[in-house]
């Protein structure tokens, strides 16, 4: 027992009774979904080997986006995208934080707080980016992703962006390269987004629960060069899709006790951290995000909505670096076949079987 399935199974139910009144509907629904996902609430799927032709039932899993199981396939599916999809020349990781007195604040308004988050980061970013000083181009590309946790399950939200180095301008239609090391300048982007996240908790009733000194003290804003964008989605795709804490990182379950491993910032040493199962389920969920909420978020010519393509901006950097668009190497499938457990062949899908077909399913064999 010592998957968060395992945990939730078997004190799920209880941490519903106690706390169910006071709880989310996102919570008691991520905490069904966990409880029933690969089980015969969902139904199952049919499978045949293409070498040894046998059949297997397999039960489908919830797809719920909080459950550890059922997130692997589509952070495969991101990565193989997003290579697809990559820039010649060098890019940044910009992380933005928050201080943590107000973190209350925003654990209690999600979705207000998290909306806030990425427009304050965002809007400050692409401010500087057309400023003729730093890199004076209008229109950038760039993509956020939000996690909320750290190593401990503490609540700690921040957004990872992934920001190409340069923009283009759309008065004369080139592209502006920054310099390699340098996009922006750290505390003139650390000051506009701490005013402009505060102007969009003015806009709502949030700003008087933030205590003054919040604003008097400089806000934690990290540019890293990161050389190509490969490199960076190699460093955020296993954290895009993930919940706060993966199975393996679960040490035992055992009275009532979850003893898993964390690292410190800056330290390569596991070390062991034993909660109580209610507190660890309690931390857990607190990093469930309000139904329908995009975590992940694009912007510029990186925008679906962008009147510029990908193509024709790769096209504007190759014309000011002059070298040719890399194209990525065929990864893994997006969606591998499953594999047979009597020979090892892939399996083909045949077809599914509905939840309310399950008792007759069961009962034929």
């Amino acid at each position: 027992m010592n998957t968060i399935a395992d945990i939730f199974q078997d004190y799920g139910p209880e941490y519903l009774e106690q706390f169910g009144d006071a709880m989310p509907e996102n919570h008691r629904k991520v905490i069904k979904a966990i409880i029933n996902c690969r089980t015969a609430h969902y139904g199952l799927s049919v499978y045949q080997c293409h070498d040894c032709q046998d059949q297997h039932r397999v039960f489908r899993s919830c797809g719920d986006r909080h459950c550890p199981a059922c997130q692997n396939h589509k952070t495969r599916h991101w990565l193989q995208w997003q290579l697809k999809r990559q820039l010649p020349g060098p890019h940044f990781l910009i992380t933005f934080t928050v201080p943590e007195k107000v973190r209350p604040v925003m654990r209690s308004n999600q979705r207000i707080a998290y909306n806030a988050l990425f427009k304050a980061s965002s809007d400050a970013l692409r401010l500087l980016a057309a400023d003729d000083r730093h890199v004076g181009g209008d229109l950038p590309g760039f993509y956020g992703i939000l996690h909320t946790w750290g190593r401990t399950l503490a609540y700690h939200p921040h957004i990872h962006y992934v920001v190409t180095a340069g923009a283009v301008s759309k008065a004369d239609g080139r592209w502006h390269p920054s310099r390699s090391s340098f996009y922006v300048p750290n505390k003139a982007l650390s000051k506009i987004y701490k005013a402009k996240f505060r102007d969009a908790l003015q806009k709502t009733d949030l700003l008087r629960d933030v205590p003054d000194e919040v604003w008097k003290t400089p806000w934690n804003v990290n540019i890293q060069a990161v050389g190509n964008s490969e490199q960076t989605l190699g460093y955020l795709a296993p954290y895009v899709f993930k919940v706060a804490i993966s199975n393996s990182r679960i040490i035992k379950v055992n009275h009532r006790q979850v003893s898993f491993r964390y690292k410190k910032t800056k330290s390569s040493r596991w070390r062991t951290m034993v909660l109580h199962v209610m507190e660890f389920m309690r931390r857990f969920l607190q990093h469930v995000l309000p139904t329908g909420f995009m975590k992940i978020r694009y912007y510029g010519f990186f925008h679906p909505s962008s009147s510029l393509s990908l193509e024709k901006v790769g096209i504007l950097i190759e014309l000011n670096m002059g070298f040719e668009i890399k194209t990525p190497e065929p990864g893994a499938e997006a969606h591998p076949s499953p594999l047979c457990p009597s020979c090892g062949g892939k399996m083909k899908y045949l077809y599914s079987i509905l939840p309310h077909r399950m008792t007759v399913a069961l009962n034929s064999g």
